[in-house]
């Protein structure tokens, strides 16, 4: 049996960056990683938004394993042999890494939750949380399946992922959260660096982040990040959408890989991982209760992933939640009162930040990303206008109007693509 101030279930970003706080102001923290070290059951693309994480760490672009600075960042939109692009090339980017870089988790986990263990955590690998203790109706601590067993302290954070034990047995989780669950599958293609430079026209140091929307036979969307000699490439596809469709995850992401946009993108580059992540994606509606008497959620399993068809973030909302629990159990402490009523204080830290402003601000898109239109005919129209008008056929070109009435003719009747664009210009 071990007895500590503060037991934290998940080596992530969000249980690391809680466990660095507050081993920093003294606390005795037991952080929990079920793998052999941090980063070694995580999944994630590539995308990091780390303004928050300069704040907490200020130098660690000097030592953490970053992967490269984003100073690219393309949006593109996939027909079934055509494709077109809208990119952004930043100098603003490369002159303020704060905004964005792109990072490999098992690497970066591993180097962070050193990080935690070198201001005064205590790493416990291989560890399963298997249940919640209780008593008098309070959680006061976690059940493992270490040798000891039970792990007791004032506060369990819960930092397990997605599909969270911890909020499942505090009867935290929304039961409807699952309605808007989504698949992350994501492969990793080794190209040399300079290769990398060249093909996405990059300096040194500089990265892309490149989103897709259409071409899957799915609702979901695809990615690509660069590394420094490697590819992040992947998709997230809606999981309801998936059983509806009656198609193998494998069979996704071969097709996707398969589009000609795609294709050329890793020609030449050789496979070196493959993995799949659920990812919570029903936004503010569906976040889970945050707290209950002795506990606390953060990270995924708070459900703080945002997804607004530009980007997809959720290290940062991890981090910061993750800071935002320690600073109300370090507020709780003072009174020894870890009760529900006390810590409510995270919830209003929350409300404070950026977090739940933005999760609030944004709380309709994920109904508009659910939308079929989006996925399937929208791209595909688009596409085929853009590839219409850069044609020359020795014909009177049609006007716009006229080519956009012909490509939905048959595919989208006209009020629904004013209904949609309403609802467009509502959520957004």
């Amino acid at each position: 049996m071990l007895k500590g101030d503060v037991v934290i279930v998940g080596a992530g970003p969000a249980g690391t960056a809680a466990a660095y706080v507050l081993a920093r102001e003294g606390a005795q923290v037991y952080l929990l990683e079920r793998g052999r070290q941090p980063g070694n059951k995580n999944l994630f693309g590539g995308a990091f938004y780390c303004q928050e994480f300069a704040e907490l760490i200020p130098d660690f672009l000097d030592e953490a394993p970053i992967e490269r600075i984003i100073t690219k960042r393309t949006l593109t939109v996939l027909g079934e042999r055509n494709w077109v692009d809208y990119e952004l090339n930043s100098t603003n980017f490369a002159n303020q890494p704060y905004n964005a870089v792109t990072v490999l988790r098992p690497k970066f986990d591993a180097w962070f939750a050193k990080k935690a263990c070198q201001q005064g955590a205590c790493l416990l690998n291989n560890t399963v949380a298997v249940d919640l203790l209780w008593e008098n109706g309070k959680v006061v601590g976690v059940e493992t399946d270490r040798p000891d067993g039970k792990i007791y302290a004032d506060v369990v954070i819960g930092a397990d992922g997605a599909t969270s034990l911890m909020a499942r047995q505090g009867g935290l989780a929304n039961p409807k959260a699952h309605q808007y669950m989504a698949l992350g599958i994501k492969q990793v293609f080794y190209l040399q660096e300079e290769e990398i430079n060249k093909r996405f026209r990059l300096t040194p140091g500089e990265g892309l982040a490149r989103e897709f929307l259409g071409g899957l036979p799915v609702i979901g969307g695809g990615f690509l990040y660069t590394n420094k000699s490697s590819l992040s490439v992947g998709v997230v596809i809606q999981l309801e959408s998936l059983q509806d469709k009656m198609v193998q995850v494998v069979e996704v992401m071969e097709d996707f890989c398969r589009n000609p946009a795609i294709k050329e993108l890793v020609a030449g580059s050789i496979p070196v991982e493959y993995g799949a992540h659920l990812i919570p994606e029903g936004g503010y509606h569906l976040l889970p209760k945050l707290y209950t008497d002795g506990m606390l959620l953060v990270g995924d399993a708070a459900g703080l992933v945002l997804a607004t068809g530009f980007t997809f973030e959720g290290m940062n909302y991890a981090i910061t939640s993750g800071i935002m629990a320690a600073k109300a159990i370090l507020k709780a402490s003072r009174n020894k009162d870890y009760s529900a009523s006390s810590l409510k204080e995270y919830k209003s830290l929350l409300e404070e930040s950026y977090v739940l402003p933005n999760f609030r601000k944004c709380r309709h898109i994920p109904e508009l990303l659910a939308n079929h239109r989006v996925h399937f005919a929208y791209p595909e129209i688009l596409t085929k206008l853009a590839e219409n008008n850069f044609k020359s056929d020795a014909k009177v070109r049609q006007a716009l109007l006229g080519q956009i009435n012909r490509e939905l003719t048959g595919k989208v009747g006209k009020k629904v693509v004013l209904v949609d664009l309403y609802k467009a210009w509502r959520f957004l």
